[in-house]
């Protein structure tokens, strides 16, 4: 197993997890030096102040004959002191036995005897907080013509509320363990999600037929700059063959329609010369289908690129309004009747030849096979625009939904035998909807024919 370096992931993941660890598990160990209930040495101002009162008391009870006298007196010192009533003084002998007149110590006295047993140096005097009284010494004094220690206790007024709950609580100390590692986890979570949702921004493009290379996917760590710059190479691969495929069409149609048009001009001179015949109006005719089929493939093929760089936002109306008004002239050209709805009150993010293209497709098929009633509706559900042609005609066999929008398909039933179409009219709609990121299906129309559901994301609302 390699060592992980700090240029992939998962050693971006190991070094900050071990980082994440180091500073919460630095904190704990930290926290207990500000616990005020452990021993720890005396701050230099209390310290003198602390000297002062000892050689206040010393000088207080210079004269007294001997140590009963003075405690007595100190007592009484201690609970009415000139300076602080709430100092408490306490005299200990040399071996840190507690010395006291009081037959029923009190909780001082208690913790007195607590924290004279945890001085392991005389010569250093500490501090440690017993609930509310903050105990410190000792400090040698000399009184009655004998050494003792001095130890003295305040009341504590500003504890430090927060942490002895910490303390006092595992769970609580968890729970801020926890609080104080969550900008860090976030923070590597944030680091690691960026160049995935870069790849996933760029693969979105790409499905809505934007083929760019992105420098950005190629930064972040050694797998994501790896799949970045697979991804694209991948793009540059897709553009490579879509110019060639479009190229291929170009050259293919050129030298398909060179021959064309010397067989146009060949049935032209033979029909000058023999006059018109019925091989004479077959070969007329295929020689327009085979054009209509050429102009078609190029159409096709147009459609499948460069979509993305024509991108405007439009009103529906502007696309919608002129081609439905021609629909309808066409259709009651052709005595049939075409019921339209409403052009809804909303933009699109899309490029308009090519959708208006779409949709001119599906409505003219419908026409043509339609026998008497065409029928186009156009609503809007949130931020989706629904486009539902329908036609009364002889309709596409159930099986067949899915087929009618492949190149070149045609139809078994009568719908399609002969309407000398190329089978191209779906399968350029099918790929402009999908240009736009939009679905197409097709269904059994009510009115008995066959229906084309168009869904289109329209451009969110301010």
């Amino acid at each position: 197993m390699r060592l992980p370096k700090i240029t992939s992931l998962y050693g971006r993941i190991f070094a900050i997890f071990w980082f994440t660890m180091f500073l919460v598990i630095l904190a704990v160990l930290a926290l207990p030096h500000f616990d005020p209930r452990k021993p720890r040495n005396i701050p230099p101002p209390h310290y003198d102040r602390m000297l002062q009162i000892r050689d206040q008391v010393e000088r207080t009870f210079a004269s007294a004959p001997d140590l009963a006298q003075v405690l007595h007196n100190l007592e009484g010192w201690s609970r009415h002191g000139p300076d602080d009533n709430k100092l408490r003084l306490f005299i200990t002998d040399l071996d840190g036995n507690v010395i006291t007149t009081d037959r029923r110590p009190d909780f001082s006295y208690k913790a007195l005897r607590n924290f004279v047993t945890s001085i392991d140096n005389p010569q250093e005097p500490q501090q440690k907080l017993y609930g509310k009284t903050m105990i410190s010494g000792p400090l040698p004094i000399r009184l009655a013509k004998n050494d003792y220690f001095l130890y003295i206790g305040t009341r504590w007024s500003e504890p430090p509320h927060f942490l002895l709950q910490l303390f006092d609580h595992p769970f609580r100390l968890l729970l801020a363990v926890m609080l104080v590692s969550t900008p860090l986890l976030l923070w590597l979570a944030w680091a690691l999600s960026q160049p995935a949702r870069r790849l996933e921004r760029a693969a979105q493009r790409v499905s809505q037929g934007v083929f760019e290379i992105d420098p950005e996917l190629e930064k972040g760590t050694s797998e994501f700059r790896q799949a970045g710059a697979s991804f694209n190479q991948m793009v540059t691969a897709v553009n490579l063959m879509i110019t060639r495929q479009q190229r291929l069409l170009s050259d293919i149609s050129h030298e398909l329609r060179s021959p064309l048009t010397r067989l146009r001009m060949a049935q032209a001179l033979a029909k000058r010369k023999l006059g018109d015949s019925t091989d004479l109006m077959r070969i007329d005719t295929e020689a327009q289908r085979l054009e209509q089929m050429i102009g078609k493939l190029l159409e096709l093929s147009s459609v499948q690129v460069d979509s993305h760089l024509n991108r405007e936002i439009q009103p529906l109306s502007s696309l919608f309004d002129a081609l439905l008004a021609d629909s309808q002239f066409e259709a009651e050209h052709m005595g049939k009747t075409l019921l339209l709805s409403a052009v809804p009150n909303r933009m699109i993010n899309c490029h308009p030849q090519l959708l208006m293209s779409a949709l001119e497709n599906i409505v003219r098929n419908a026409i043509h096979y339609g026998k008497n009633q065409i029928q186009v509706s156009l609503d809007v559900d949130s931020d989706t625009l629904s486009i539902r042609v329908e036609d009364d005609g002889d309709g596409v066999p159930e099986d067949e939904f899915d087929s009618i929008f492949r190149p070149f398909y045609r139809v078994s039933t009568a719908r399609d035998r002969h309407s000398g179409g190329a089978g191209l009219g779906l399968a350029i709609a099918e790929n402009a909807v999908r240009q736009h990121n939009g679905m197409i299906r097709a269904a059994r129309s009510e009115l008995g024919g066959l229906l084309v559901e168009v869904t289109l994301p329209l451009q969110e609302e301010p």
